[in-house]
């Protein structure tokens, strides 16, 4: 892109404040402002998180646990087939920090062992060769980082042998920035060269994953399904291929591990049906009736709690990029550089900050397979330092099941 173009598409959608420092910038802040203007994503669908509107919500069958266990040997059997085909990635999705555990490194890094070292990072791969050495077959385990721990995270990997997983099946990029906003949709500038960005969402891995060339790679490698997980479960299986082959022979598009709701307020979001296609209800969304709501057995009707591992067909995803997902606003206190070079930080909310959600990746793919998981086993999550949810909890999941730390 050329100065004339990037000035006239700047022009073209009201935001050519953005070159308001543009002749004081040295060569290569000039490039790299211009390499922010190309990477915005014009002509999205904003969706306001407080202007959200639900349609009918239904129950969704699911796969629960009686049934998974009965047939777990047939399950396996398809999911080890798969993963031996090479059919099947591995995507973690780890570019937060560790704030609210108290640390500024990547939350993986954060150690949470007792007598010995032993990281967040390292008990996830562990997680995973426990499944490749069941299958005797190794997976691409594909790493999302964020502009602030991209470096740090591949060091981390590096420095720690990559936990003995094979070094050529580690593939990292990183996440794409969404810019921000002010009340009244301009963008917003961080210092006279650099836009206003904030993460994009867990939505945008697929995205970033291409746009980092690794579709390309993962195409030709022949993946045709993705398991996607966060950094801080630290039970969960990783490329089950109990629960890849009950998705793959339920014929659906995409699976989603969960876990039964302890009780009616639990604050999670829950996999039921809107209008008919699978989607996540959030735990402040759902009313105190629904959430409630009771079958004969005595059962929660609305009970699968999400637990953020899900399983998409790969030429599923191909046909979402291509839709494009829309992009949820939030409104946000964001710091900026005002009109005459003063830097400001806001006390109310001045602006919006734009993501995709992965939620919206099961509601465009059409169709879903709940797979209940045993909480006990698969969903030990590090959110908080102490408490519910938190290091201490996690420890003592670990050590249930077996794990010395």
């Amino acid at each position: 892109m050329t100065y004339p173009e990037m000035r006239e598409l700047l022009e073209k959608h009201g935001q050519s404040h953005v070159l308001r420092w543009w002749d004081e910038l040295d060569d290569a802040g000039k490039k790299s402002l211009m390499r922010q203007v190309v990477h915005i994503e014009w002509g999205k669908t904003f969706l306001r998180t407080e202007e959200r509107k639900r349609g009918k919500i239904s129950p969704i069958r699911g796969m629960e646990i009686e049934e998974v266990l009965r047939r777990k040997d047939e399950f396996f059997e398809i999911g080890k087939q798969a993963i031996r085909a090479g059919k099947a990635a591995a995507v973690l999705l780890a570019g937060g920090q560790g704030t609210r555990l108290g640390s500024d490194a990547p939350k993986g890094a954060y150690d949470i062992g007792v007598t010995h070292p032993h990281y967040i990072f390292e008990q996830l791969v562990e997680n995973l060769r426990a499944v490749t050495d069941a299958c005797g077959a190794t997976v691409p385990l594909l790493i999302m980082t964020s502009e602030k721990n991209d470096e740090e995270t591949r060091a981390f990997f590096e420095e720690h042998a990559f936990f003995g997983y094979p070094r050529e099946e580690v593939f990292f990029f990183r996440q794409a920035m969404a810019v921000c906003v002010d009340l009244e949709g301009k963008i917003l500038l961080e210092d006279k060269g650099k836009l206003c960005r904030s993460p994009n969402g867990n939505g945008g891995w697929y995205a970033s994953m291409a746009r980092a060339g690794l579709l390309e790679v993962m195409e030709k490698r022949g993946v045709e399904w993705y398991n996607v997980f966060a950094v801080d479960n630290v039970l969960q299986r990783i490329c089950d291929p109990v629960f890849l082959g009950a998705t793959i022979q339920s014929g659906l598009m995409s699976g989603a591990k969960v876990v039964r709701k302890a009780r009616p307020d639990e604050r999670v979001g829950v996999l039921c049906l809107e209008d008919g296609k699978p989607d996540v209800i959030e735990y402040y969304e759902i009313s105190d009736e629904l959430a409630a709501l009771r079958d004969e057995r005595g059962e929660l009707v609305y009970a699968y709690g999400v637990i953020l591992n899900y399983l998409f067909r790969a030429d599923v995803l191909r046909a979402i990029a291509r839709k494009r997902l829309p992009l949820h606003a939030a409104k946000k206190k964001i710091p900026y550089l005002a009109p005459d070079g003063t830097f400001v930080k806001p006390e109310t909310e001045n602006g919006w900050k734009f993501e995709t959600l992965i939620l919206d990746m099961i509601k465009c793919a059409g169709s879903c397979l709940p797979f209940e998981v045993i909480r006990e086993r698969e969903f030990a999550p590090i959110k908080n330092r102490t408490g519910t949810d938190s290091v201490d909890s996690a420890r003592e999941l670990l050590k249930e099941n077996g794990v010395e730390l």
